[in-house]
């Protein structure tokens, strides 16, 4: 529901900032001239000569030397949020993933139990030292995003094999999900050198 809510308001917000930039480019281009049309009364850009910003609006605050610093730094920070908020969107955790109970009405699996399950079952693989899981995508429809940190001895492709076959393959028939889309990353583990004496 939030995950919605979250993408609505985004949605909504793109779309009016869309409106305002394509009203600002209707009056500087002088497209209503052009193309013979009128725009509302209340709307401030009317032509190629109109600014967003008029002369009282800048120099209103001209004596105060924090003003421009502060609205600089109050919308970059906005910006940031905004940025920060759209990513979140893309990244989302699943917190349940609905498992087929057989019995018509399906269960809700918690979806951190799940990547914890994967997760320890990935480090029990020879070469690996350590893994972490995340699941992503739909409920319905979940996508695994695997980091393993590999012994300095361990065979990568043998790693990712046994990952498929063993770890993936019994989350998914655990399951009962068709498919367990998957995205593997590798890193090497680094030891620090000890000396004897």
């Amino acid at each position: 529901m939030l995950r919605t809510v979250n993408r609505v308001l985004l949605g909504l917000l793109g779309l009016g900032l869309f409106a305002l930039g394509g009203g600002v480019l209707l009056g500087a281009l002088d497209l209503q001239r052009h193309w013979d049309f009128d725009v509302p009364g209340w709307w401030p850009f009317r032509g190629p000569d109109d600014v967003v910003l008029g002369t009282w609006g800048r120099t209103r605050w001209r004596e105060e030397d924090w003003w421009w610093p502060t609205v600089i730094a109050v919308l970059a920070v906005l910006l940031a949020l905004l940025l920060w908020w759209l990513l979140a969107q893309r990244r989302h955790r699943l917190d349940q993933v609905l498992v087929d109970s057989e019995d018509g009405a399906p269960a809700r699996l918690n979806g951190g139990t799940l990547e914890n399950v994967i997760e320890e079952e990935a480090q029990a693989l020879d070469g690996v030292s350590r893994a972490h899981v995340r699941l992503t995508g739909r409920r319905t429809a979940p996508t695994a995003r695997v980091r393993l940190l590999l012994e300095p001895h361990a065979d990568p492709t043998g790693a990712l094999g046994r990952l498929s076959r063993e770890t993936l393959a019994h989350a998914r028939d655990s399951t009962g999900l068709d498919r367990l889309p998957s995205k593997v990353r590798f890193r090497a583990a680094r030891h620090r050198a000890e000396r004897t004496v």
